[in-house]
């Protein structure tokens, strides 16, 4: 898609990766920089144009419409993003074709800028590929969490792996996908295999940080985790998401008694500085494996990103310590 200009008329025409976005959101994505009620208004007052006639924001684009667009003047600080996304971040690649593009995303990277980060994953991705037409995140992993994530390099590959998290665990249908974590929790935990089903409701603090509670108010929260290693003070799970809520695995842990190893939100704070001492500068929740169809062909695909080697020696020196009771030997 053309770039916006300050001085004169944009037209342009939409393209398959395009086709199916709103209107308001394309404008929106297109015009950073610009105030979002300025972008609301050009288009209620006629000012931006599908195919010679005046639109709504909710007008879903098709490939072929022509878009016409007023100057506008954009405030330019993108640059400075990409270049820090440049120079921090070189994300390995796990899987790539036509269609899809899956990276082993490092923990302390957020997936995207903004929220108070100043680059992330997808911006260092499209500075590193310039030549990409299109590249967007399929999902999200927070912040502090590192592993496999997706994203599409086609609008029709991105929509049908949303379809695919929205379908929830392979469990849930042959078209969803199946998410399995690893993580490190506090206590000793005793059950093989624990369907845990708690609802989640999001909220926010007097400060303004996002979170997660437990609340028969939230939406529907399955998870389903099998004890994998033992030891005297921790327990090593693997978590299988049915559903793909905000902090899913964060919270149902926490509620339970058991919160992860380094959560700076929802874990034991006392432990977490005694455990940074030792070793652990991060949490302990890694992005394991991924099985899905291929959103073009249906051929199944398994993505796995290795456990990172902090992590991994972290686990070495709980062995080393203490007693392990359960599992294969670390």
């Amino acid at each position: 898609m053309a770039e916006v200009s300050k001085n004169s008329v944009t037209t342009t025409l939409i393209t398959e990766n395009e086709h199916g976005q709103r209107l308001d959101n394309l404008l929106l994505k297109k015009c950073k920089g610009v105030p979002k009620s300025h972008v609301y208004s050009i288009v209620r007052s006629g000012q931006v144009r599908v195919n010679g006639r005046r639109a709504e924001v909710s007008y879903r684009l098709q490939s072929g419409d022509l878009l016409r667009m007023p100057p506008l003047r954009i405030a330019v600080a993108e640059h400075e993003v990409v270049a820090g996304a440049e120079l921090k971040v070189h994300l390995p690649v796990i899987f790539e074709d036509d269609g899809l593009l899956v990276v082993d995303k490092p923990a302390g990277i957020a997936v995207h800028g903004g929220s108070g980060e100043s680059f992330g994953v997808i911006e260092a991705l499209r500075r590193q590929r310039p030549q990409a037409r299109f590249l967007e995140l399929a999902h999200r992993l927070d912040r502090e969490t590192s592993g496999v994530l997706l994203l599409g390099k086609k609008r029709s590959v991105l929509l049908a792996l949303h379809e695919m998290f929205r379908a929830g665990g392979l469990g849930g249908g042959a078209r969803g996908a199946d998410k399995r974590y690893l993580v490190l929790v506090c206590g000793r935990w005793m059950d093989p295999l624990r369907n845990v089903r708690l609802p989640l409701l999001k909220y926010l603090q007097a400060s303004g940080e996002r979170r997660v509670r437990v609340s028969e108010e939230g939406k529907a929260a399955h998870t389903v985790f099998r004890l994998l290693a033992r030891w005297q003070h921790f327990s090593l799970l693997e978590a299988e998401l049915r559903t793909g809520r905000t902090h899913q695995i964060r919270v149902h842990l926490a509620q339970l008694g058991y919160p992860i190893a380094g959560d700076e939100k929802y874990g034991d704070f006392a432990l977490n500085k005694a455990l940074s001492r030792e070793g652990l500068k991060r949490m302990f929740l890694h992005a394991w494996k991924m099985r899905l169809p291929h959103p073009l062909h249906g051929t199944e695909l398994r993505l796995e990103a290795a456990l990172p080697a902090a992590l991994n020696g972290f686990l070495q020196g709980i062995s080393v310590k203490e007693t392990q009771d359960y599992g294969e030997k670390i």
